[in-house]
C-alpha cells in the first residue's frame, strides 16, 4: 500500500471539514452537507481498488 493515499485522504478531510465549517457558519447547511457527502464518495472511490484487492489476497490465502 501507498502512504500517498492516506495523505491524500488526510488532505480531502481537512478541506471538507474546512468548507463544511464556512458553509455552517454562513447557514448553508444543505450544502455543507452535500460537501460532505462529495468527500466521502471521492474517498470511497479511490479506496475501493484496495478494498478489492484485499479481498483478492484473503480469497488466495483461504483458497475460497
Amino acid at each position: 500500500m501507498e502512504i500517498n493515499i492516506v495523505f491524500q485522504i488526510a488532505a480531502v478531510g481537512i478541506l471538507v471539514a474546512v468548507l463544511n465549517q464556512v458553509l455552517v457558519r454562513a447557514g448553508r447547511e444543505e450544502q455543507a452537507m452535500m460537501t460532505t457527502l462529495a468527500g466521502l464518495v471521492v474517498v470511497l472511490f479511490w479506496v475501493i481498488q484496495y478494498i478489492s484487492t484485499l479481498f483478492d489476497t484473503v480469497q488466495t490465502l483461504f483458497q475460497i
